[in-house]
């Protein structure tokens, strides 16, 4: 049996001392959306994500992480892979540190790395309507940069799909807006979603079996899909929602 050990993969750590400034620069250059956060001797306090450090504008601020820290359950190395994917989905984040007996930082598990072997060593029940979220929040491609760091501050969702003339165009996601930069000067406030946009769009169907979007998720390499029925969006599923379908 497969367990945490199997996927651990190095994993940034940051002081609860440094600033959020530092953590804005690692998750804007590289592939991770949350960072763990330690005492000063690697043992874990928590962690912080992509929206935390969307919260502060300046581009140099002696603001802390200590602010920010969010509570994070870690597994061991030697936990079943089955119930690393649990714990994800519990800390709603997209990896899980993995720590030793003292809460020492070892690495992380990422949801991407351990997807795709939970698609094809577990049966996925149902189809996406039953485990997609119909609270969809979606922004227009003329809508700016500004409106966009708003929602999501605001809402707590991550990507909203995008439309033009009622019709599925792009996704936008805080990643996105992160890496774009703009978002911190006044360039935002003219600044359209569709110059920065994700397209095209791969979407599922609400009668779509939840094995289709998932296989679909790894083929793409993505993490989230828009439902559309009728050329209409009917809701989102993402790797999470995938997981409450465990068998």
């Amino acid at each position: 049996m497969k367990c945490a050990c199997d996927f651990l993969a190095d994993f940034p750590v940051l002081k609860y001392d440094e600033q959020v400034t530092k953590a804005r620069q690692i998750l804007r250059d590289d592939i991770f959306r949350e960072l763990y956060i330690h005492d000063g001797k690697r043992k874990l306090l928590g962690y912080i994500d992509i929206s935390d450090v969307l919260r502060v504008t300046a581009t140099k601020s002696n603001v802390t992480i200590e602010g920010y820290i969010r509570e994070i359950t870690p597994v061991s190395p030697d936990t079943p892979v089955r119930e690393v994917l649990i714990a994800i989905r519990k800390n709603n984040t997209n990896s899980v540190p993995v720590v030793d007996d003292q809460k020492i930082i070892l690495g992380g598990v990422f949801l991407n790395e351990v997807f795709p072997f939970l698609i094809t060593q577990h049966k996925l029940q149902g189809k996406v309507a039953d485990c997609m979220s119909d609270d969809v929040t979606s922004c227009a491609a003329d809508d700016t940069l500004q409106h966009i760091h708003a929602l999501i501050i605001d809402s707590g969702f991550t990507a909203f799909p995008v439309t033009k003339k009622k019709k599925l165009v792009g996704m936008i996601s805080r990643r996105d807006l992160l890496k774009d930069g703009r978002w911190r000067t006044s360039q935002e406030s003219s600044t359209p979603v569709e110059s920065i946009m994700t397209t095209p769009v791969v979407t599922v169907r609400p009668d779509d079996s939840t094995l289709a979007a998932a296989t679909l998720m790894v083929r793409n390499d993505i993490s989230r899909l828009p439902v559309v029925k009728d050329d209409r969006i009917t809701g989102i599923v993402d790797r999470h929602d995938i997981l409450k379908c465990l068998a």
